[in-house]
């Protein structure tokens, strides 16, 4: 029902920021819950940051809080993820994600969301 492309990752020194787009096609991209979720080499995927159809309510996970903001303009059917003080630990594969009807308590679930995105790979390194 929607499909995802990710643009806006790429190499940043620490302490530096990257904004990602996300950019969706097909049904009632306003009616969707979006989430960024990564993944470095080893390791599960983690939840990110998630927001709700409306824009009205986000969530982010302790290690992003403060750095990280989620936005979304669904005039043009795009999520961001604006990414400042990065580290090195932020380095990973970086998804976007979007689920219908994902209630509260799911948002931070992988498996509530339905639709992905490629990943975008994110570089934190001098």
């Amino acid at each position: 029902q929607v499909q995802l492309v990710e643009s806006g990752g790429g190499l940043v020194q620490p302490g530096g920021s990257l904004r990602l787009h996300c950019i969706a096609s097909g049904s009632a991209f306003s009616r969707y819950t979006m989430g960024w979720f990564r993944q470095a080499p080893g390791k599960d995927r983690e939840f990110v940051a998630t927001i709700r159809s409306s824009g009205g309510h986000t969530y982010y996970s302790d290690s992003v809080k403060g750095r990280f903001a989620i936005s979304r303009d669904n005039t043009k059917n795009t999520v961001y993820l604006q990414m400042n003080s990065l580290k090195p630990e932020d380095t990973a594969v970086y998804y976007c994600a979007a689920g219908a009807r994902i209630i509260l308590s799911q948002v931070t679930k992988s498996s509530a969301y339905d639709h992905w995105g490629q990943g975008t790979q994110v570089t934190v390194s001098s």
